[in-house]
């Protein structure tokens, strides 16, 4: 047992030594991304699936509430959360349309319309920055292994490229954690 809790923090450390070495200069570019468009009154909307729905959640919630800073609250929304669009999107239109609809509601041009997919691949996604695209947002892919369809849909992929799903949501999480904290010293700072 000790050889495998060994590994996991190997392989957890070896993903994000390659994350700081191979994403720093996009994470820089979606923050600023993200501040640019905050500082114009626009919004940020999130989604993804199972475990990226999770973190889609988490992101919204760093940015509307707070991440380290006492600071006026930012436009974020987790596409994920609402029980009743999500069911009766899913059940009048498909699950692959429960993102898009939403974003077809609530997204303006400006807007940045962010997806997380550890495959790269999940089609409601997908289907969402399509729509985002259409409708003159800028779009965002936290995404692993080689990017899936996703990555040429995306403004801007950041793209985990290992192929262990633990690996690379863990990896999105200290992304995400960067981004709430470099956005928030970006845009209020003492």
């Amino acid at each position: 047992m000790q050889d495998k809790i060994q590994h996991h923090f190997d392989r957890h450390l070896e993903t994000l030594h390659w994350a700081k070495e191979n994403l720093s200069s996009d994470i820089q570019r979606c923050v600023e991304m993200l501040c640019d468009a905050l500082r114009q009154g626009k919004k940020i909307l999130i989604m993804g699936n199972g475990g990226s729905a999770a973190d889609s959640q988490h992101f919204a919630a760093e940015l509307v509430g707070r991440f380290l800073k006492n600071r006026a609250a930012l436009p974020a929304i987790a596409l994920t959360t609402d029980t009743s669009i999500l069911t009766a999107v899913g059940n009048d239109f498909g699950f692959d349309q429960i993102f898009s609809r939403q974003v077809e509601a609530l997204a303006e041009g400006g807007d940045v319309v962010i997806g997380i997919s550890t495959s790269g691949n999940s089609e409601n996604v997908r289907i969402a920055l399509e729509q985002a695209r259409q409708r003159k947002c800028l779009t965002v892919a936290l995404l692993g292994r080689d990017g899936g369809e996703i990555a040429e849909l995306a403004d801007l992929p950041l793209t985990v490229k290992v192929q262990e799903t633990p690996f690379i949501q863990e990896t999105h999480l200290t992304v995400i954690h960067l981004l709430c904290d470099l956005v928030e010293q970006e845009l209020f700072r003492a």
